[in-house]
């Protein structure tokens, strides 16, 4: 009591004592991570800030509304969203730039086009036609739907402004006549050529050398193309948590030893009991749900779907027996056959003839009930007479998708197809070809295969390491970080444990994949942390696969493109400059055989070739050589041409020009095709010219 009173007469000191080292606390972290944590915005496009708050709840909603059972992590959720957030912002500068403005009238153009709300019987007419009337009643009795068509209302508001946007944009790509003959003319104008070709690969690589410095000014000319952003290079091993051959043989016999009669205490009567084998059992489902990972399936199964390396032998099993014990996906198994059912699962190709009313998207064409019936009959009767041709008719007649495999729908087992279908498959031999009416339309169908299927009763136990071999995986794992954080080489260090270094990965500040190891926001966090030095190591244990233990290699800033990422594509651009100025210097000569002889080349010839195609017999793809040709004088031996595959001097022998034409529509509407799409350019474009701050790493 005496100790709680002088605490209670003293809690006012301690408050204060706690008070200044949360302070301090605080105040280390503000000056070690720069103030990062006050931020309250995510990032920012050309100035507009973008909120956290606004941001992540997006973020939220998009992981929360993933469609067809796939999961999304919340980085993934955010890189959609921040792509979202970055065009609209950058569209809706465009939209206030243009004043383009939008009514109640382009809303609801943009809600028709949503087949849940255009399509929608409420909102239809007796003609069936969208009812703005009934849109708008439907709204006014259920007052609690209007938070969410304000919230339709404004991406609707943002689609009809794009809509526009994006018109605007199209009409102002447009082709001329004067282009049109520009493509008449590059597509039809010849010329025939001789030339000399010393090509670059006449000089080793070996004897021009490329500097850093030669590297770094070509990429300063194109600054845009080798911008790079801030990244970490990390090496790492990874010692996965793996079962130990003591594991496996623990597993293997215990799953043998339920083969046999066993004879166990049992607690409840307080005497031995006796426990029957594999092989005797009376409840073959109730063993295998006590006894094995992976519940009892009661379904029969065809051959091809056993697994694949002993799927002869289980198929073979006679019933009763028991298999060999055999590996798969992990699992130590033994398997029982229980037996054998015939036509368990079959295959058929059809043709579905579909009518106005049928839920089938992409019809080929609009029928009645009664023309749709006619022509499937029509089709049953030419399949009956030459069964060979199912797969022609039904490449060319059927409403499904399957048309494009010749209507064939593979193997599938009872139930799976709707009842007539279903009923008509099996029901009926190979080769069957009949005519069946169901929800969909009318499908003439055609039985191609059956086949036996087998039950077995499978005790499969997954092998799994051991606590003592996790142990083991956990001992080495730290040993080999904390020797390698104490400066030990990473690659030596690894040989001498017999551990295996991954080559490095870059990765980014929003990343998260990581090497082979999918979703390691968690390493990539730590290389970008302020505290995080190159050469700093770390382990990190990832769940269900082992222990990873990663080192910060190097960091690249954020700017022009390290000198070693470059050089790959940059060398053999500056090689080949310094390798046309060295051979420009040894072309001397008055004729092309002379300049021939000299360099020990051949003189070769070019005929007809067009500015269009520009292709050169032995040399490849050279636009500039053909250009200077067609406007080099006949007969004249023009200066070397630097071109892709070497240095080129040439003499033109003929140029054919194009004819003149009435009109060039046909040459104009050849472009305006390649104009259509360049529209789509637009965001891409805007998002190069933008200035976008993207600061997702510090809250993800």
């Amino acid at each position: 009591m005496a100790v709680l009173q002088k605490i209670r007469n003293r809690s006012g000191l301690l408050l204060l004592a706690i008070g200044f080292a949360l302070l301090a606390f605080v105040v280390q972290d503000l000056f070690t991570k720069g103030f990062k944590s006050i931020s309250t915005d995510v990032g920012s496009v050309n100035g507009k800030d973008i909120s956290f708050d606004e941001f992540k709840i997006k973020v939220a909603n998009t992981e929360k509304n993933q469609q067809n059972g796939q999961s999304m992590t919340s980085m993934q959720a955010s890189n959609q969203v921040w792509n979202q957030e970055v065009s609209i912002a950058l569209l809706t500068a465009e939209f206030e730039k243009l004043g383009i403005r939008v009514g109640e009238k382009h809303i609801v153009e943009v809600f028709k086009a949503d087949p849940n709300i255009g399509q929608n019987q409420m909102f239809l007419n007796a003609a069936g036609k969208f009812d703005l009337a009934k849109f708008k009643e439907y709204f006014k009795a259920n007052p609690e739907g209007i938070q969410y068509l304000k919230e339709r209302e404004k991406d609707a508001d943002l689609n009809a402004k794009y809509q526009i946007y994006n018109s605007l944009v199209k009409g102002g790509l447009y082709t001329t006549q004067a282009e049109g003959k520009l493509k008449y003319e590059v597509e039809t104008n010849k010329v025939t050529f001789d030339f000399v070709n010393v090509p670059f690969s006449s000089i080793k690589d070996s004897d021009v050398k490329i500097s850093d410095d030669e590297i770094t000014a070509y990429m300063k000319t194109k600054e845009k193309k080798f911008k790079s952003e801030e990244a970490r290079e990390i090496e790492y091993v990874l010692i996965e948590e793996k079962p130990s051959a003591e594991d496996e043989a623990e597993i293997k016999s215990k799953v043998q030893s339920l083969l046999n009669q066993r004879v166990l205490y049992n607690n409840t009567i307080g005497k031995n009991d006796t426990i029957a084998g594999f092989a005797n059992v009376k409840n073959d489902a109730e063993f295998v749900n006590a006894n094995s990972d992976i519940p009892f399936d009661s379904s029969y199964v065809a051959k091809q779907d056993l697994p694949a390396e002993n799927a002869e032998m289980l198929f073979n099993l006679p019933t009763g027996q028991i298999s060999a014990p055999y590996m798969y996906n992990g699992y130590y198994c033994i398997s029982k056959a229980l037996g054998r059912k015939s036509g368990a699962k079959s295959k058929a190709s059809h043709i579905l003839i579909s009518w106005e009313g049928t839920q089938v998207p992409n019809k080929k064409e609009v029928r009645t009930k009664e023309q749709a019936k006619a022509k499937a009959e029509s089709l049953l009767a030419q399949a009956k007479a030459n069964p060979g041709n199912f797969f022609m008719l039904a490449m060319m007649n059927s409403d499904d998708s399957s048309a494009q495999s010749g209507g064939d729908l593979g193997y599938f087992s009872p139930g799976q197809m709707v009842a007539p279908f279903n009923d008509f498959v099996f029901n009926n031999p190979i080769g069957k070809i009949g005519l069946v009416e169901t929800q969909f339309g009318y499908h003439v169908i055609q039985v191609t295969d059956k086949q036996d299927a087998v039950k077995l009763a499978t005790i499969a136990q997954k092998i799994q390491p051991s606590e003592i071999t996790n142990n083991k995986t956990y001992e080495q794992a730290t040993k080999f970080e904390m020797e390698a954080a104490s400066n030990k080489d990473f690659d030596a260090l690894a040989k001498q444990m017999k551990l295996t270094v991954s080559p490095s990965v870059r990765v980014k500040a929003v990343d998260e994949s990581f090497g082979s190891i999918s979703n390691q926001r968690q390493i990539v966090k730590w290389a970008f942390n302020s505290d995080t030095s190159v050469g700093d190591v770390k382990r990190f244990e990832i769940v269900n696969k082992g222990h990873v233990i990663v080192k910060l290699k190097k960091v690249y800033d954020k700017g022009l493109m390290a000198v070693e990422d470059a050089r790959p594509q940059v060398e053999p651009i500056l090689k080949n400059k310094k390798k046309a100025e060295m051979i420009k210097a040894k072309l001397k000569g008055a004729t092309l055989e002379a300049l021939a002889t000299a360099n020990k080349v051949t003189v070769m010839n070019a005929v007809d070739l067009t500015v269009e195609n520009p292709s050169i017999p032995g040399a490849g793809f050279e636009p500039k050589v053909v250009g200077i040709a067609m406007s080099s004088k006949v007969g004249k031996l023009s200066q070397p041409v630097v071109g892709n595959s070497g240095v080129y001097v040439l003499v033109t022998k003929a140029e054919t020009k194009a004819p003149a034409i009435q009109n060039y529509d046909e040459y104009v509407n050849k472009l305006k095709q390649q104009v259509a799409s360049y529209s789509g350019r637009v965001i891409q474009a805007l998002k190069e010219n933008a200035d976008i701050d993207d600061n997702r790493a510090d809250f993800y």
